[in-house]
């Protein structure tokens, strides 16, 4: 057996359980995965304790890199439907000064909007449509999950229904995406670390009579007489938040009266919009200890909690599924050991903390009530930005660790490695469209080389093995082949089509020349494994992700728990 040969499944116990893989919430983030695992062949049981859907946003927007994700779900097509790109997103002193001022595009380095205006249900809604299109999906509602028994070669969930029955379901995974008050993290007894950093809010969902545009649309009011955040939340609906003062009870701020008199500066009144829901809710910024135990691991707000100032709270939770999906769906075909899964918690528990220490560090300069500290924080930031333009937003973050490609002897992976690629138009055959969509999604070995002459048919019957896609960057002005594929080559185990295409927005060849580099193999998340400089550098790029999952147990990471 050569080692990039399908491994035999050790246990061979897929079809002895009701699931390859059960997800227990059926939130965004549960139903991403679920879709996400369905499009790869697996079964899935969804299990969900509410009995309809929660009819009420929580999330307002996510970014470019996350509808790029969610697109991978099938989505994509629809999302103009249900969003409204933002347009800016600033910060201002109670005096109106811009503190802050970022710029947001349509046309992101991603191949999607910078920020993306969104009514969660709506959201909800384009999942649960296209899991009901996928064969493999079974969403069980009204049941609520009381148990679980992890054992040798599979798990058993345990679930209670509405008429006082209980049902066991096996599975070779479980995955906790039951949000803040998670009872598989509880059951599993994960500890949790707190950074104590939490404030209360009014929170008030708006529907405009009539709709009025908003530039910025996104806008935080640095005033300590009362911080303010004033957002879009999809199309016709935008959201104003309050925070409670020192001193001010919940009962008291918890009221219409109040949303009402706090709205009307704004031009919110009864005679303008309709208040579609008034709640306090607080905030936390808090990470799960372990994201893995044994069979089972958590995603989402059952891993990560984070204050809303960076607008990513479910972006983070769309990144733990994309990353979680590809890996469980390799681990379940044999093609990587189980240990692949330790990489998950190491990739992106790291990045989820970044998000929430980031998180925290903005809602230090706009939770500020003392005038004095305000007055202070006003004078500072205006100083060092005088003069300035808006700025970009940041680059979504890339992975400190993981599997990635490392050369022999070095302790860390090279940029790009790590990185999220980013994503333009792109030609072939006659048609044009987002790099994801024409090629394809899953891993890419994007190369200018050529690379039937690079590759011998045993890396290829490996690539093939992946259901790699394997593309050639021609020259600006070629035309690629009419016919499809620029070519074709018989790969031990199957036949390898290279495909060729044209770099149409010039985003590929400039991102290659950065790194002095001619290959790039990118993950099915779309971060970067590794770049390679010619031919030999290509093969051993290729032998190196190889390897890395025949290993499957990232740096650093011997044990089952992470």
């Amino acid at each position: 057996m050569r080692p990039h040969d399908p491994k035999p499944n050790p246990t061979d116990a897929t079809d002895a359980t009701d699931a390859d893989v059960v997800i227990v919430g059926n939130g965004p983030i549960g139903a991403a995965l679920s879709v996400l695992l369905a499009q790869r062949g697996r079964r899935v049981i969804v299990l969900e304790r509410r009995v309809r859907p929660y009819p009420l946003p929580r999330a307002t927007s996510f970014d470019g890199e996350t509808a790029r994700l969610l697109a991978a779900a099938g989505i994509g097509p629809d999302l103009g439907r249900i969003t409204e790109p933002a347009n800016g997103y600033q910060w201002r002193t109670a005096a109106g000064a811009a503190l802050l001022d970022i710029a947001f595009t349509t046309a992101g380095p991603y191949g999607w909007p910078d920020a993306n205006t969104m009514h969660q249900p709506a959201l909800e809604e384009l999942l649960a449509a296209r899991a009901a299109a996928l064969r493999g999906i079974t969403v069980l509602r009204g049941h609520e999950v009381v148990g679980i028994t992890d054992g040798e070669q599979q798990v058993e969930v345990t679930a209670a229904t509405g008429d006082g029955t209980t049902r066991i379901l096996s599975a070779r995974w479980v995955v906790g995406c039951d949000g803040a008050n998670s009872f598989v993290r509880d059951h599993l007894d994960v500890s949790v670390t707190d950074l104590g950093f939490s404030y209360e809010w009014l929170l008030c969902d708006i529907e405009l009579r009539p709709p009025r545009e908003f530039t910025p649309t996104n806008v935080q009011v640095c005033d300590p007489a009362r911080p303010t955040t004033l957002v879009g939340s999809g199309p016709g609906r935008r959201r104003w938040e309050f925070m409670r003062l020192p001193g001010e009870s919940t009962a008291e701020l918890n009221r219409d009266e109040t949303a009402w008199r706090l709205l009307a500066p704004f031009g919110v009144t009864p005679d303008t919009a309709t208040l579609l829901r008034s709640t306090t809710y607080m905030f936390q910024a808090s990470w799960a200890d372990r994201w893995r135990v044994g069979h089972v691991l958590l995603a989402g707000d059952a891993a990560h909690l984070m204050p809303p100032f960076a607008g990513q709270g479910m972006c983070s939770g769309i990144r733990d599924v994309v990353n979680l999906a590809w890996k469980l769906d390799l681990t379940l075909s044999g093609l990587a050991a189980d240990s692949l899964l330790d990489s998950y918690p190491e990739e992106r528990r790291a990045q989820a903390r970044e998000s929430i220490l980031a998180s925290v560090q903005l809602g230090r300069v706009i939770c500020v009530t003392d005038p004095v500290a305000a007055a202070e924080r006003d004078a500072t930031v205006l100083a060092n930005r005088r003069g300035r333009p808006p700025t970009r937003p940041e680059p979504a973050r890339p992975l400190s660790g993981g599997l990635l490609h490392r050369r022999p002897g070095a302790d860390t992976a090279e940029p790009p490695a790590g990185e999220v690629v980013p994503q333009g138009r792109v030609g072939r055959a006659g048609s044009s469209g987002l790099f994801d969509d024409v090629v394809g999604r899953g891993f890419v070995l994007l190369t200018t080389d050529d690379p039937l002459s690079a590759l011998d048919a045993d890396r290829l019957s490996f690539l093939v093995g992946l259901g790699a896609h394997v593309v050639r960057l021609l020259p600006t002005g070629h035309t690629p082949d009419e016919r499809g594929p620029a070519s074709t080559a018989e790969a031990d185990g199957g036949r390898a089509a290279v495909v060729g295409v044209v770099d149409l927005d010039d985003v590929y060849g400039p991102y290659l020349a950065r790194f002095g580099a001619t290959s790039l193999l990118v993950r099915p998340d779309y971060h970067v494994f590794g770049a390679a400089s010619g031919p030999v550098d290509t093969r051993a790029l290729v032998d190196g992700l190889r390897d890395r999952l025949s290993a499957a147990v990232p740096a650093g990471v011997s044990d089952r728990t992470g």
